[in-house]
């Protein structure tokens, strides 16, 4: 094998597999690759690794600096796979289940929250080397790629998956021949191929119909994420469910435990039933079977959430399926309805066949328990069969630069650890340290910005805003998908006192808006638009912007360099909320209704109030009155920021340094680091349920 050879396979390897979302050297290597290429993005190494042919390919081979930095990396890479666990027949495996997967911008296999969820999960699963393999839909078309015009309309553009050119491959058997499964629907047999793609050390095991000579309409199931009508949802849903589980069992994979991540997935319910009546077993203790080998994580409080379809879709879709299973279709449908829910329901399904079920969080698990108490007539309120298991991110793919050589010096091993007694170390770290880590950050968010934000002018002809933005100044973030119970325009209720905050030339202060509206969501598309027209208020001087085409990237620039995390949902709508927990992680601070994950982390470090870790809107009351409630967290949020923030973080000692607002920031990254990650999450569903395999 020549040397030319050799280096395209080291390529190929840390290419494909998705750990350099979250290596920096991985991809710090692909960016410098990308600096020799004309018009190559180095954010996607695939693109790189496309590009680099021939003479080019020669050249990297004769650098005696490239030539060993990626045979380094390839060796470490190689090494850490060679620890994954084994997931043949005998071993214990769990195989997690997801409508979408949130793992890098060049992938468009996600739209929210959900999967960027999603995609934390497999990463922790893959530095704790747990037995896990991942399933979901290999969409052709992902959520959509976001521009704003001119006028504030948001512009939802195709956003393409060309698999063939991705870091995916084919699953193929033991002859090298394509892997097919079939799925039963109303108007006949679906066919189904496989794609993989490495995540570390998990392996996701990507469901597609787009095959050539198959009808239409099922090559077009999985042509679009969330896409279509009622019928294509039950249908992308049977693919995901049913065909899932086959997959894995064409794969030799046997899983002790499946994770069904919210109800999308609740269709491997009905195939692991068929599995066990096609056993032998009577359908008691098929049912009983199917229930001890699946946990399921709902996410959301709000009903519109939960998938339903009406009983002529449903049997026309589940007719063949229940043939399978010899239940006829009525005693189906009781599987997935009930008091409360008089049509077919994926989350009462679900609820219904799995032992183990969780909310997302302390607050969400008491909503979730209210919100199906009805199932369970016998039964109060607390003591409906729900638990919660907390969100977390991926500590070292949110964790900025900057605060990841802090960490490495201060708390060892804090890439994969969970102990929170390690991160105490870090108390002893000097502020001027931290502050000058945190300026890089925000400085490099601000670079970024105004780059996006030249980028849109360029493209409408209309000043996208961003000339008055101050890398020195306190800088609030705010980016999240545009649901209105998310209430995007609260800070917007008197632009008058905004402007006086923004506009203190004493004492700056800029607001980062980003975001996606569901192009189907008309309010909030309008969300969007008021947000985008406020950029443009002279009141605000400028110093509140909107940044189109919200990715990972851009989340992970706001999350690292914003000094202040901005969440204002009508409570107990927001099942966790992920981002804030991003920020604290790098030193910005919390500012914050009391919901989701928020409402427990200020309960829980209650004993640190004397110091703070944040600033919470609002209180813990009922909402009775959604206007008054907005009225009265407007006019809080205001106060917080005049009276709390604003002063505390330009209060500085004769060294120019914010010494009370550095210390909340350590306290946020000491307190909530190993708490709020994907590594104790994982923990805790180990330790509880078994769900990891662990």
């Amino acid at each position: 094998m020549n040397d030319t050879t050799s280096l395209h396979d080291e390529l190929d390897l840390l290419a494909r597999n998705l750990r350099w979302f979250y290596d920096r050297p991985t991809r710090a290597l692909f960016q410098d690759l990308a600096d020799r290429l004309d018009g190559v993005d180095g954010r996607d190494p695939m693109a790189v690794l496309h590009a680099l042919t021939g003479s080019r390919l020669a050249e990297v081979a004769a650098d005696e600096e490239l030539r060993p930095r990626i045979g380094d990396l390839a060796t470490a890479l190689r090494e850490e796979l060679a620890g994954a666990p084994a997931l043949g027949p005998g071993n214990r495996v769990v195989a997690y289940l997801s409508a979408e997967f949130g793992l890098c911008d060049p992938l468009k296999t996600y739209s929210g929250g959900l999967g960027v969820l999603a995609g934390d999960h497999l990463r922790s699963a893959s530095d704790l080397g747990l037995p896990l393999v991942a399933v979901g839909l290999a969409y052709r078309d992902g959520y959509f790629t976001q521009t704003v015009d001119g006028a504030g309309n948001q512009i939802a553009s195709p956003a393409p998956n060309d698999l063939a050119r991705s870091a995916a491959v084919p699953v193929v058997n033991a002859s090298g021949d394509r892997l097919f499964v079939h799925v039963p629907m109303g108007d006949g047999e679906v066919a189904v191929q496989a794609w993989r793609l490495s995540v570390g050390r998990v392996p996701l095991i990507l469901l597609d119909t787009d095959i050539e000579g198959q009808p239409e309409g099922h090559r077009a199931i999985t042509w679009h994420l969330y896409g279509g009508d009622r019928d294509t949802r039950i249908r992308q849903e049977l693919v995901l469910g049913v065909g899932g589980v086959r997959m894995l069992h064409a794969m030799g994979i046997e899983p002790s435990l499946y994770h069904l991540n919210e109800g999308h997935a609740a269709f491997a319910a009905l195939e692991r039933l068929g599995v066990h009546r096609r056993a032998g077993q009577d359908l008691t203790t098929a049912l009983a079977a199917v229930r001890r080998e699946l946990h399921f994580t709902t996410h959301t409080p709000v009903p519109a959430g939960h998938d339903t379809f009406e009983y002529g879709l449903a049997a026309y879709h589940l007719g063949p399926l229940s043939h399978h299973l010899g239940v006829p279709f009525d005693q189906l449908w009781h599987l997935a309805t009930g008091p409360g829910f008089p049509v077919w329901n994926q989350t009462v399904l679900a609820l219904k066949l799995a032992d183990r079920t969780n909310g997302v969080a302390r607050l969400h698990g008491e909503v979730s328990r209210s919100m199906f108490a009805s199932l369970w007539p016998d039964r109060d309120t607390a003591n409906v069969p729900i638990d919660h298991v907390t969100n977390g991110v991926h500590p070292p793919s949110w964790t900025g630069p900057e605060i990841s050589e802090l960490l490495d010096e201060h708390v060892p091993g804090w890439r994969r650890g969970t102990d929170p007694a390690a991160w105490q170390a870090l108390r002893g770290l000097d502020p001027a340290v931290l502050w000058d880590a945190r300026q890089r950050a925000r400085s490099r968010l601000l670079s970024a910005v105004r780059t996006r934000l030249e980028r849109r002018a360029t493209r409408t002809g209309v000043s996208a805003g961003g000339a008055g933005l101050d890398p020195q100044a306190l800088t609030i973030g705010f980016a999240r998908r545009f649901a209105t119970y998310k209430r995007g325009t609260l800070m917007l209720r008197d632009l008058d006192r905004l402007g006086a905050i923004l506009s203190d030339t004493d004492r700056p202060v800029q607001i980062l808006v980003a975001g996606k509206a569901h192009p189907a969501d008309r309010d909030g598309q309008a969300v969007l638009r008021q947000l985008v027209e406020a950029s443009g208020d002279p009141r605000l001087a400028g110093r509140l912007v909107f940044l189109e085409g919200y990715d990972l990237e851009l989340g992970g620039l706001l999350t690292s360099g914003c000094d202040v995390w901005l969440n204002t949902p009508l409570r107990p709508k927001e099942a966790s909320g992920t981002s804030g927990m991003k920020a604290a992680m790098n030193g910005g601070l919390n500012l914050s209704v009391l919901d989701g994950w928020w409402d427990e982390a200020v309960s829980d470090q209650g004993r640190h109030a004397e110091v703070g870790i944040g600033w919470s809107i609002g209180d813990r009351a009922p909402v009775t009155d959604v206007t008054e409630r907005d009225t009265a967290d407007a006019t809080e949020l205001y106060r917080l920021l005049a009276d709390e923030v604003v002063p505390t973080f330009y209060d500085r000692d004769e060294a120019g340094l914010p010494q009370r607002w550095l210390q909340m920031a350590i306290d946020a990254i000491v307190l909530l680091s190993p708490v709020y990650s994907t590594h104790r999450m994982l923990g805790d569903y180990a330790r509880r349920y078994g769900v990891t395999g662990a």
